[in-house]
């Protein structure tokens, strides 16, 4: 996909990077465009590999939370790739932090066709920006599972 962000009109881009903005004091107009750039290829790409464990980096995390907060254009969003991504939300733990799942996280959304912005996938310690998300995944045994879309419910 050439530009992930022509998944949502402009409208609904510029709506959810105003929340992380809104969310994040002082973040620039661009650092919240990066992020939710960013959430939207992790999405496009959790729909695409259903079975890979993957999660977002904390920053990347932000962007996702503000989609989410706009149901009706997640829940189109979800629905146009196939599957509703569901947030499992955990407090954040260091001891529990899986280093291999950002590299498969990435390599995941690489294999979906997307570049991705390195600098907004790295561990818990090394964030390029401080943001407001306080939530964290574990895709390992005892954490929230893996992060997997949910098909559509057949009607009857």
């Amino acid at each position: 996909m050439a530009d992930v962000r022509a998944l949502l009109t402009p409208d609904q881009f510029e709506d959810i990077a105003a929340t992380v903005r809104d969310n994040n004091t002082g973040m620039s107009e661009g650092m919240a465009v990066r992020i939710v750039t960013e959430a939207l290829k992790y999405v496009d790409a959790v729909t695409q590999f259903p079975t890979v464990r993957t999660a977002p980096s904390r920053v990347v995390d932000e962007g996702w939370h503000a989609l989410i907060l706009h149901t009706e254009t997640y829940a189109d969003l979800c629905a146009r790739l196939g599957g509703f991504v569901h947030h499992h939300p955990e407090r954040p733990d260091a001891e529990r932090f899986d280093p291999d799942v950002l590299t498969r996280t990435v390599a995941v959304i690489e294999q979906s066709g997307h570049s991705v912005d390195q600098e907004l996938w790295t561990g818990p310690t090394k964030a390029l920006v401080d943001v407001a998300a306080k939530c964290s995944h574990t895709p390992v045994p005892g954490g929230c599972g893996p992060i997997q879309p949910m098909p559509k419910p057949k009607r009857a």
